[in-house]
């Protein structure tokens, strides 16, 4: 349903133009809900903004559906109105001088052909019910609370039936627990209308939880593509391991491979320990080792018997978040991080030893 390819965008500087966007290419499939995630300035929004219209690319293609609404090859051009794109903005930008009626009729104005005017209100009536703000429809946008605010954003996005749905950081400027709520929300009205769409965020928790397809982005490129879980339980290099989730990362070198089965001994400033590479791996490459704090098991010292991946460390912190404990164990001079059940009986100083699972262990050249 949208389709990019060789994207590039910069803006000027009072020096060179400084690269937004650097040859991107990517493909939504028809009703999936495709993310791009990454730190601020990594070019997430200004793709959002191209495929909206605006901003118009220096060179790439862009299509929706079957029309290609931009090619800087073939000199195409679809201004932002004709795209047939719904848009939440971060701010939401609702009108503070109408009413959520007119707020959400306010796109029909401008469709072709032109609902009458009972067609109009009959569709304004099935979006705000949509988003559960039917009884809402006289009231002063301004007295909204900021959920619904960003419901009344929504159903003024999708009352013109548009081909994509364009999110751009449409939660950040909600309270965590109401955001935790339109997560839910927000991804259920998305799959229940089976609307594609694009969706720009920096929050690893919103990707995770909401996405078909994640596509993290770093200085204009994406550096990985693939589902959730992918994205989050192979990661294809360091910054990805440490942008999504928290991750206990481990300079080292490949000491040897342990052939077919993806294994290879690598030295690390802890010890040496085995790990997961991939099949480029060679003997001697520089890589980081990556493990998630949740696959590090923690035992008393001494209840365990040493082999490959135990280290012995010391407690340094225990951290009650409710939920788990996050601790910090100094194993020589790193500090490894480990996450566990709250009931564990787990105290400052302790002398313990860690277990790193060889099947957690992931070793990423550079």
């Amino acid at each position: 349903m949208i389709r990019i390819r060789d994207l590039s965008m910069s803006y000027p500087t009072a020096g060179a133009a400084a690269p937004a966007v650097r040859g991107i290419s990517l493909e939504i499939a028809a009703g999936a809900f495709y993310t791009l995630l990454g730190p601020s300035g990594c070019g997430k929004t200004t793709t959002l903004r191209c495929v909206a219209g605006l901003e118009r690319p220096d060179a790439g293609e862009i299509a929706i559906g079957n029309e290609v609404v931009f090619s800087s090859r073939q000199n195409i051009w679809v201004a932002p109105h004709e795209r047939n794109v719904g848009m939440v903005f971060q701010s939401y930008a609702i009108w503070p001088h109408m009413s959520v009626f007119e707020n959400v009729a306010f796109p029909l104005q401008y469709k072709k052909p032109k609902p009458s005017r009972h067609e109009a209100r009959d569709r304004v009536m099935a979006a705000l019910r949509l988003v559960r703000l039917e009884g809402f429809a006289d009231r002063p946008a301004p007295y909204l609370s900021g959920g619904q605010q960003q419901r009344l954003a929504l159903a003024r996005a999708l009352v013109a039936e548009p081909r994509v749905l364009l999110l751009d950081e449409p939660l950040s400027n909600l309270d965590a627990k109401l955001r935790e709520e339109m997560r839910l929300e927000l991804r259920e009205m998305v799959r229940r209308l089976r609307v594609t769409t694009l969706f720009v965020t920096h929050e690893q928790i919103e990707a995770l939880t909401m996405s078909d397809t994640v596509a993290v982005m770093q200085d204009g490129v994406i550096v990985q593509e693939g589902p959730p879980a992918a994205i989050y339980g192979k990661p294809a290099q360091a910054f990805v391991a440490d942008f999504i989730g928290k991750t206990n990362m481990l300079s080292g070198r490949v000491q040897a491979l342990g052939g077919a089965d993806g294994l290879a001994t690598v030295e690390t400033p802890v010890g040496t320990l085995r790990c997961r590479v991939d099949a480029a791996t060679r003997a001697g490459d520089a890589v980081t080792l990556a493990i998630r704090p949740e696959h590090v098991a923690l035992l008393a010292d001494g209840t365990a018997p040493g082999g490959p991946n135990a280290l012995a460390g010391e407690v340094e912190a225990v951290i009650y978040l409710g939920n788990l404990l996050d601790c910090m164990v100094a194993v020589g001079g790193q500090v490894m991080r480990v996450q566990l059940h709250p009931s564990v009986p787990v105290v400052r100083g302790a002398r313990v030893q860690l277990l790193l699972p060889i099947e957690y262990c992931l070793a990423m050249r550079h």
